[in-house]
Order: structure tokens, then sequence, then C-alpha cells
């Protein structure tokens, strides 16, 4: 075979990467040399690998600044609505390359760097992933900013800079071991400190009523200050900025109490209130109710608010009249997005800044408020709801429980007056949930202080009108949406798979990237031979580079013409990596018993971290190991099935697996995983779907059409009706040969011989507690995974399914979401304004209206 291109190669012949001009490439090796020797203070006898990147990172930095300045200078003249994001997490990844492409500057660099003696992909790779976020939430974070900068939105994240971000994941003896991920050890080229912008937050004290109102009191104060990161959108010359803030100890921290002199002390207690932004917590679909994270919630939140009233009174609209009427223009200029109920005390807090601070009439604040947030629902799983109990609620921040009280005494006194004497109605609807300790609701916090609330694919937006908050949904119908998730094509094609991206823009032309619906273009070569082999063979080479790491990283050795089997998200019992499991040993049991017979030959990936605490999926990642033990030692097995756990998956190791992938394994139980966003990366970058009729899988399918998905099991109505019969696992168990034995092997210490009943907990939860009713779809499973098998021997005919599959991809673009977004809930059109460069005079706007007229 022969070797696969050099992604630098690759990018050498692709056009959407930039132009590469001689006078531009000098440029960048003069800013290279500039950095290497003025910001790092080394030469070339000395530097190291990591300098290197610093110095390129630098010099692509100075290619943002001058358009992020003169973004926000646009913005603050012509004063458009200000749309803010607000998420305890983002899933940023790795910042440079992505940079180098949305400027048009990768094929630039790539000489530049090639010219001064260096290799671009080892530079790449020294750079540490921002790794602020758990998986799909802080991802789809990530995307958004990404579209809402391409679509020329004036748009803000605002979140927390995690010193600490999700942890390292080891694996030890088959088990994960958690290190701390110290990403900011180095520093950061990508950030920019904003000190002159440090905001008071307060926590605890008491509340004072006063003949002028409420005052709250007695606080402890944490300083929190803003951390700006560029987020340029793609080749418009928009640089947006994501906002994160840390938290500081004032410098008389401890040292007002007329202290007992302990000085030293003083000092060192400073961590106690800087710990607010140390880390990250690593629960993906778990509420944890600890103290410190609503510390967060509210750190996030305060900072936030007060710097979006700032902006919005120092711009022209908000300076103009009377302090009564001020903020009657507020949600106007202003949109908050609130990505799940992690920001929820945002609700609260701009009550409490109009009511108590601008001295606003209650129903004038709340009419304001209402008009100003959305909320995003990500999850229907009970556990994952956030219900904090009140005395904590209380303890920390006393005046916004009063404020939440007054705000559910209303909200009743509505509910009342129209369904008089239905006091199960009150209790169901209520913000406060009585019985044992009272708590909030967060969720009924956020979809009563907003005036959308929308669930993130078709199937799940259904769920949560018709089931998890269904009272509220039949009060006020309209203000119930969908929003469907989607992904940046920037990085998930383009910067993820130069090869396949490339072939498209030869098919169709380049603009794609900024519109994916024209995909629907590549319809028309599904039959035409060439393009199946050119579309066969990237995906060949994107196999080959992925082998040659698996055996640097891991050293094994692996078939790259064996099918790719990929399962990779957070390790959750909802998310059924327990069936794949059960799949592998079904498939190695088929092996051994006849091992003549033919057997199309795989490599199962299954990838994820688990939640510290989370004793059964850790339980899982230790068998997927166990069983992988067995498998890859077995000489009758050889190289038909290799098992492999891939170590610490994050946005980084996505980019390299996604586009290797032939198989996207999305087997959640029905009803239970939102939408997914995995799901998208693995269609656009040409693998095949196994998997249910559940989150936005079902809408894949209705774009590509079902016969072009491998969808197997239960929908949403079986589960229903599996439940209201009552699920008994045992029946499965004993109909299903296979799944006897593969079930018996792991209880009876077949994968575990040291240890025989290692395994105990995780059968004892298959049998009486499996909420999410593995056996019910296992045979379902095997028999569309034999499906799979048939077809992917037939080359030709698996990757015209492939093409259909990526020709159908389009409306899975975040662009799209955020168009829908921008028009529906924040009534803001996106913009193809292009903001001239920094060396064109600032009149020079290229400006088209939305039907493509200049304007």
């Amino acid at each position: 075979m022969s070797r696969p291109l050099s992604d630098q190669e690759r990018r050498k012949q692709i056009s959407i990467r930039g132009i590469v001009g001689a006078e531009s490439v000098a440029e960048l090796k003069r800013g290279f040399n500039r950095h290497l020797h003025f910001t790092l203070v080394k030469d070339r006898n000395v530097a190291t690998p990591r300098d290197y990147y610093f110095a390129l990172a630098h010099t692509v930095r100075d290619h943002l600044v001058g358009r992020w300045i003169r973004t926000q200078q646009y913005y603050y003249e012509k004063d458009p609505k200000r749309i803010y994001y607000l998420s305890l997490e983002f899933y940023m990844g790795r910042t440079l390359q992505n940079t180098m492409i949305n400027l048009g500057l990768q094929n630039a660099c790539d000489e530049a760097i090639y010219q001064l003696g260096l290799d671009m992909e080892e530079l790449e790779e020294i750079e540490e992933d921002a790794g602020l976020g758990n998986g799909g939430l802080g991802r789809l974070a990530a995307c958004f900013l990404d579209s809402m900068a391409t679509l020329g939105l004036a748009a803000y994240g605002y979140g927390i800079r995690y010193e600490y971000g999700i942890f390292n994941q080891k694996i030890r003896d088959g088990w994960q071991v958690e290190e701390a991920d110290d990403w900011l050890r180095h520093g950061n080229p990508w950030e920019k400190a904003r000190p002159e912008y440090m905001l008071p937050v307060h926590f605890y004290g008491r509340v004072e009523h006063t003949a002028t109102g409420a005052k709250w009191v007695d606080t402890q104060v944490v300083l929190a200050l803003p951390y700006d990161t560029p987020v340029p959108g793609y080749m418009n010359n928009t640089v947006n900025t994501m906002r994160l803030w840390s938290a500081r100890a004032p410098n008389d921290f401890n040292l007002r109490d007329f202290n007992v002199g302990d000085y030293i002390q003083a000092v060192l207690d400073r961590n106690l209130a800087e710990n607010i932004s140390r880390v990250l917590y690593p629960n993906d679909n778990f509420f944890e109710g600890k103290e410190l994270r609503l510390k967060q919630e509210y750190f996030v939140v305060a900072a936030t608010l007060q710097d979006i009233i700032r902006r919005f009174k120092a711009s022209k609209f908000g300076s103009t009249d009377s302090v009564r009427t001020v903020f009657d223009s507020f949600p106007d200029q202003v949109a908050i997005q609130l990505n799940d109920t992690h920001p929820a005390m945002a609700i609260p807090e701009l009550m409490r800044i109009f009511v108590d601070i601008e001295k606003l009439p209650w129903n004038k604040a709340w009419d304001i408020t209402k008009r100003t947030f959305a909320y995003t629902n990500h999850t229907v799983l009970p556990e994952a709801l956030e219900r904090w109990p009140v005395d904590l609620v209380e303890k920390l921040l006393p005046r916004h429980l009063q404020i939440i009280y007054e705000i559910n005494q209303r909200h009743l006194d509505h509910i009342a007056s129209l369904f008089p004497n239905d006091v199960d109605r009150l209790r169901r609807m209520s913000l406060i949930e009585e019985g044992g300790t009272k708590r909030i609701n967060m969720a009924h916090l956020c979809i009563v202080g907003s005036h959308a609330v929308n669930g993130v694919a078709k199937i799940h937006s259904e769920i949560v009108k018709t089931q998890v908050f269904e009272d509220f949904a039949a009060l006020e119908p309209e203000k119930f949406q969908n929003k469907t998730n989607g992904i940046t094509p920037r990085r998930w094609l383009l910067l993820c798979n130069p090869g396949l991206a490339e072939l498209i823009a030869e098919k169709i032309g380049e603009d794609y990237v900024r519109d994916l619906s024209q995909l629907t273009k590549l319809h028309e070569f599904v039959d035409d031979d060439l393009f199946i082999r050119e579309v066969a063979k990237v995906k060949q080479e994107n196999k080959v580079k992925f082998a040659l790491y698996l055996e640097k990283e891991y050293k094994v050795k692996i078939n790259p013409s064996s099918m790719f089997d990929v399962h990779v998200k957070r390790i959750h019992e909802y998310k059924r990596q327990l069936m794949n499991c059960l799949h592998i040993i079904t498939m190695y049991n088929r092996i051994r018993r006849d091992p003549a017979k033919l057997f199309v030959p795989r490599t199962v990936i299954i990838g994820g971290k688990a939640a510290p605490g989370y004793h059964m999926a850790k339980m899982i990642i230790k068998l997927i190991n166990a069983v992988a033990h067995v498998v890859n030692n077995d000489p009758v097995v050889g190289s038909k099935l290799k098992v492999i756990f891939l170590e610490n998956y994050r946005v980084s190791l996505a980019e390299k697996v996604i586009p290797a992938t032939d198989l996207s394994e999305q087997i959640s139980t029905a009803g239970t995983e939102a939408s997914g966003t995995g799901n998208m990366k693995f269609m656009l970058n040409g693998a095949l779907t196994i998997g249910t009729m559940d989150g936005a899988n079902v809408e894949m399918a209705e774009e590509a059409g079902e016969e072009n998905l491998f969808i197997f099991g239960m929908r949403v109505e079986d589960v229903t009706e599996l439940d209201r019969e009552g699920y008994n696992a045992q029946k499965y168990y004993d109909q299903l040969p296979e799944l006897k034995q593969a079930v018996d092997q792991i209880k009876s210490g077949f994968f575990s011989p040291k240890e025989p009943d290692l395994f105990k907990d995780v059968v004892n939860m298959l049998f009486h507690h499996d909420r999410f009713k593995v056996f019910a779809d296992y045979e379902a499973y095997v028999k569309c995974q034999e499906k799979v098998s048939e077809l992917y021997l037939n080359s030709k005919a698996w990757t015209k399914m492939v093409i259909r599959n990526v020709a159908a991809a389009g409306k899975f673009s975040s662009d799209r979401t955020i168009k829908e977004y921008a028009r529906d809930i924040w009534h803001v059109e996106p913009s193809d304004l292009k903001i001239p460069p920094p060396n064109e005079p600032r009149d020079a706007v290229e400006y088209k209206t939305p039907n493509g007229t200049a304007a």
C-alpha cells in the first residue's frame, strides 16, 4: 500500500485553506523569528519544540488582533443587539489550527514552517487542549461560538476560566485513574487578562429591609478577573470574544476583620476565595449539590450580568433616557441564552439588580427579565436535574432566595387563578419542592423566567413538552421550541479531514464550508465510479494514519483493512457501552466456536471518561479492558477481532479517530440521549451509523433515508410500553443462548480469572436494576451488526451509502442551528457583512443584505 499523504502534503493541494503568497510567507517567518527572539527570548540553538509552538501561536495571534479590535469597534459604533451565551462549560480543544483555517492562513503557515525546517504537525501536537467541558454540552458551546462569529452576530461566550479542566484519564491495569489537567502550566498564548474590568461578586451576608428597599449587607467579596479569548469567524474578518472569569481574593481579604494579627494565615487563606475557579466538576448528566459548585454558578452569573449592564449603559442606546426608562430597551439590545440550568441564578440576580439597585418596580423588572432570557434544556434524566437545597441557597445567597420565593408566589397565584382548587398542579409546578429537604427546582425557575425554552432535537423537544414539563407546556405552548444541535464544519471537516474536505470541494466548489446544505449536490455523484473510489481511498488513508498512531501509542498492531467500529462518548449506563461489550463477547464466542467460518474483521474502539464518583461507569471501563485483554491475546482470534480502549478521549483525539471510523455506535436507549453531536461528526466524516431511534439519530435517518442507517431496537413507544408491563431481564437471558453465554462468562470470571466475582455488581445491575434495558435490545443489535458486516464485504455498496450520508449531513451544521436561534429566539438577523481587514481603511466595508445585494 502506498504511503498516505501527510497532512502537510495534502494541505498544499487544498485551496480552501488560503492562498500562499511569497509576501505572506516571508511576513510569517519574520513574525515567527521576532517572537522567538523577543517574546520567548530564545535562539535556534536552545529553542525547544514547545518554544517553536509558542512562536507560531503568537505569530498567528498577531493576525487576529487587528481584526479583533476592529470587530469590537464596529459593534460599539453600530450598537447591534448583543447575544450572550452563558455556560459553565466551553470545551474548546486546541486553537492554533482552527485559527489558521478561519483566517485563511493555513497554507502560508505550512509553507513558512516548512521553510524554517520545522514540522507543522509536530508543533500542533504540543498544544494542550482547553478541556473546560465534560462532553456534548461544553463542545456544543464551542461550536456555537464558531458559528456565531461566522454568521457575524455580536455574540459573547461567558464562562469560568478553570485552572484545571476535565481530568486526564490514565488506564492502569484496566482501571481508570484520574490525573489533574494542569493545562495552563506552560501559559496560554490565546488569552488576554483584562484586570481593568475586574468586578466584585458577593456571597453570604444577610438582608436588611429598609425604607428604600432591600439591602444585602455583611457579604464576603470575591473578585472576578476576566480573561478574553478571540473567536474568529470563517474568512469574514469577524473576531468575537469568549470571556472567562477567574476568581481572585481582594487585597484586604481576611485582614479587614481587625484580625488577631495572623497576617501569614490571612494571606494563605486567600486560596479559599480563589478556589471558586480552581476546577471543573467532572460530572456529565449528573447533579451533585455541592456548595463550591453553587458558588461557581453564581460567580459566573454575577460577574457576567454586571459586565452586560456596563456595556448596555455605555452604548448609545442605554445612555440617552432617564434612569426610570433606561432599561425599557434592554431586551431589544440584550439576549441571554442559558446553556442548561447551570447559570439559572442569572434570573434572580438580574431581578435583584433591577429591583434593589436600579429601583425598578417588580412588574417592570420581571417583564424585562423574561424577555431577556431563554433556556436550553439538555437532558431528561431525573438525576441530572439541578435541585438546590433551600438551606444552602439561604446561607450563600439570602437575597436571591427571597426573590425566588417572590417569583414562585406570583407564579403560583397565577396558576391558582387559572386552575382553582387544583393543589396537585400547584405542587407539580412550584419552583420549590417540599417533602424531605426543601429544594429549588432550577428547571422550573428557568421556564418561568424565560420567554423561550428549547430542546436540542425534535424527539427530545417533544419529550420535554409532553412529559418532563407538560404542565408548563399546557400553560404556554408557544414558549416551547426545538433547536436541533449542530457541529461546526470548520473543525469537524476542514480541520480534521482535509482529504475529504478537498475531495468535496473539487466536486461542488468551496462554498459548502459556509453553507453545508450544499452537500446535497453530492447526490449527483453517488454512482460516479471515480468519486466512489476516491472517497474510499481518503477513508483508507485516514485509517492507515490512525492505525500508525494506535501502534505508536498502544503498541498494538491493527489491521487497517478491518472495519473500524467506534464507540466514543462519556461512559454512562444510558449510552450502553455494556451492550457493545456484550456484542464483542458474542463475536469472540462465534469465532472460537467456528474458527474456519468467514468473519468480517473488526477493530472495536471504545473510549470515554467516567465521572470519578460513578462506580458503575468505572466498572464498565474495567470490563471492556478485561474483555480486550482476553480477545487480543487469543491466538484463535488472530487479527479477525481486536478491542481497544482509547485512553483519555478528548477533542484533539476525536479529531483523529472520527475521520478514520467506518461504523459509528449511537446506541442509547430510545428517549434518553437528548441529541448527541458525535453522531453528526461521524456522519459528516464518512462513517455509517448503527443506532437507535434516539436524539438526532431520528433526524439523521430522516435526512439520509432510514435505509442508509443501521437502525435497530425499541422506539420510545416500545420503551414506554415495556415500562408499563415491567422489564424482566431474566426473560431475555433465558431465551437467548448467546446472551446467556456472554453474561455467564462475565459472571463466572472468564474475563477476570484472578478475581472471579469482580463484575458481580455489573451482572447484578443488568438483571435487577437496569433502567436502560440492555438485554431488551441485545438481539436486535446483534442481528443489525450482522447486516453491517454483510454490507462491509461489498466495498462499493458501502461507499455509496457513505456518500448518501455525507450528502445528507448538511442540516447538522451549527450554522443552521444558530440561524434558527437568531431568528426564533434572539430576534436578530445573521449578517454576511465583511468587516475590512486591518490593512484596509475602515470604511471599506463589504456589505450584503440577506438577499445578497450590496447595500
